[in-house]
């Protein structure tokens, strides 16, 4: 169910679940989510729910709706999005959408500065085609992979593997690197927290050496499994 945390200042005033089709936000005591504050419009922004989906339109209010930061006439909300109503903030809060992040995050795709800020420090892959060190790699192969979820909440969840090095996994837990070289893409293991089974390819163990992997293998990472696919 989805909710409205209504806050000041960092201060929690209030909390509203969304168990009706529209839900208007104001001054005026008609409101469902009265803000009684000057900078705020009688009739300043509405909500309305549609199965799972909610979406937040401004009623030409006076001084504006944003959400994160941002002015908005219409806007469809996600988890986490916070509404500023004059000085007020709502935030918006989808617990489903909370447990379906949880899991999908296990095995987002890292960026470097991910890395670098949880200590982990992949090796990147050789050159090749006689490259020297220090230079970039050749260029990568004119075949396309992806990454598919095929298992989970997020199920069907593509990732293109159109980089030289993607990383992905959970810092800390465990985490793999996948690198686009001339002859193919590998798989190598970067990291994998003690006592935790390692990530496996057909159901077989990545060992420290990087693996060659195949049109429709299947990655285990941090109980996800993954089909590598070329395109």
């Amino acid at each position: 169910m989805a909710r409205l945390i209504l806050s000041l200042d960092g201060q929690v005033l209030a909390e509203y679940n969304m168990m009706k089709e529209r839900y208007t936000v104001g001054r005026l005591q008609d409101n469902d989510v009265r803000i009684d504050n000057p900078t705020v419009s009688g009739h300043h922004s509405l909500i309305i729910n549609i199965l799972n989906d909610s979406f937040l339109e401004d009623l030409n209010s006076t001084n504006g709706t944003y959400v994160n930061g941002k002015l908005i006439k219409k806007h469809a909300l996600q988890n986490g999005d916070v509404i500023t109503v004059g000085r007020h903030q709502l935030r918006f809060v989808d617990s489903a959408s909370d447990e379906e992040q949880d899991e999908f995050a296990q095995t987002m795709v890292l960026s470097k500065s991910d890395m670098a800020a949880s200590g982990v420090h992949p090796t990147p892959p050789a050159p090749v085609n006689g490259g020297r060190p220090g230079t970039s790699p050749a260029a990568p192969p004119a075949a396309a992979a992806k990454i598919q979820v095929l298992n989970g909440t997020f199920a069907g969840r593509e990732v293109a593997l159109n980089k030289a090095l993607t990383t992905m996994g959970q810092p800390g837990v465990q985490v793999i690197a996948i690198t686009r070289r001339a002859d193919g893409y590998h798989l190598v293991q970067v990291e994998n927290a003690p006592n935790r089974e390692p990530p496996k390819v057909n159901g077989q163990p990545v060992g420290s050496q990087a693996r060659r992997l195949n049109d429709n293998d299947v990655i285990e990472l941090v109980g996800i499994k993954m089909g590598f696919f070329l395109d």
